[in-house]
């Protein structure tokens, strides 16, 4: 763990009063022996409940998380053609978390928040938000390969710290600089290498329009971010699990009525049928892949929310840089998808830029804030 800067006018203080000499920093050895102390600390203060909840939410990110992903790239392998579907599957699983809100009324002291004109205002807002974010995701995986979406999704790292630094007056340092500027890079290694993984019915510009979405896609999500964390200081004034559920809960609502309206308009709820009788493995593969697209999706952002309240973001942090390599490899396992040198090296830059967010993020400290799309 790195040590705090002191004050230089509390050591000038000090050393004209005879105070003794600041001591030196820990060795790394020390560093280690005093977090494995403060592991072990923090096991014994929480109920075995806590762990138990905790693992199953740090599974959720990642396994569904990555499934999800894959999903919504084998709807398009296999046959999907609609954006607006696979859009609408990212908010159809709304009421996923309002069954676990619900028994929270029923069975603790906790009562609904009061829904005013403004709190109203941010969930539709943050609603259609989402709903254009998924739909420029729809758009990546419809023209880039699994492995390659996920890898340029990381960018909403850099967009998140910008967006908090202007909006919630989130702090940046220099190791979050330096993961904005590594990030930055593998993305650039990406694009340099983008004939090597660009699928042969994809042409350049429906590959280059799926490069550009992902990172607007990415961008448009770290301002959701922090716009949600400014709707919690704002207007929620505190935080406990049952706010950031209803948070989740509307915001998902609201990004499923505009997704709805845009299926409508587009008819692609008609389509549907059209899709599944021609689909690769037959309508029953193409009702699977809508259904568990439509849980998978829901369950990853439960356990994004179960970590970030449970613990910190730091251990989001760290579960969000291992779904990354995860996600990739299973595509690549799964559905083939292309692998080069580059893509590799892309890989493992991306993973040190969130190690260097990650040391950004010390001292421990909880979120304000949940997950409301991916």
């Amino acid at each position: 763990m790195h040590q705090p800067l002191l004050d230089s006018v509390t050591v000038r203080e000090g050393m004209e009063e005879g105070m003794e000499e600041i001591p030196p920093s820990k060795s790394f050895n020390e560093q280690i022996s005093d977090y494995k102390k403060m592991i072990f600390n923090a096991y014994n203060n929480k109920p075995t409940s806590h762990w138990i909840l905790l693992l199953v939410s740090s599974l959720a990110m990642l396994i569904a998380f990555p499934a999800s992903s894959l999903l919504s790239r084998l709807y398009f392998s296999n046959g999907g053609k609609s954006k607006w579907i696979i859009s609408w599957v990212s908010a159809a699983g709304w009421p996923i978390p309002l069954l676990i809100l619900l028994p929270t009324y029923l069975f603790t002291k906790a009562t609904p928040t009061p829904l005013t004109l403004n709190l109203t205002l941010s969930y539709i807002s943050l609603g259609f938000l989402s709903a254009a974010d998924n739909l420029m995701y729809a758009y990546a995986y419809a023209y880039l390969p699994a492995s390659t979406a996920s890898l340029l999704a990381s960018t909403v790292l850099i967009f998140s710290a910008i967006f908090g630094f202007f909006i919630v007056k989130n702090q940046i340092n220099l190791s979050t600089i330096n993961s904005i500027v590594v990030i930055t890079a593998a993305m650039a290694i990406i694009a340099l290498d983008s004939d090597s993984d660009r699928f042969s019915y994809v042409t350049n510009t429906q590959y280059a329009l799926g490069f550009m979405w992902d990172v607007l896609g990415s961008a448009l999500h770290g301002l959701i971010f922090a716009l949600s964390e400014l709707v919690f200081i704002k207007l929620l004034q505190g935080r406990s699990f049952h706010v950031v559920l209803e948070q989740q809960v509307m915001v998902s609502f609201f990004a499923f009525v505009f997704t709805t309206f845009g299926v409508v308009v587009n008819n692609d709820f008609y389509s549907m049928r059209v899709e599944a009788e021609s689909f690769i493995g037959g309508v029953s593969a193409y009702y699977n892949v809508i259904i568990w697209g439509i849980v998978t999706f829901q369950l990853g952002v439960l356990g994004s929310t179960g970590v970030l309240y449970l613990s910190s973001t730091v251990l989001a942090g760290v579960l969000n840089s291992i779904r990354v390599p995860l996600t990739s490899f299973a595509a690549v396992i799964l559905m083939n998808d292309p692998m080069s040198g580059l893509k590799i090296l892309s890989l493992v830059v991306t993973f040190w830029g969130f190690v260097c967010y990650i040391y950004a993020s010390y001292p421990v400290t909880p979120i304000s804030t949940s997950s409301t799309s991916f």
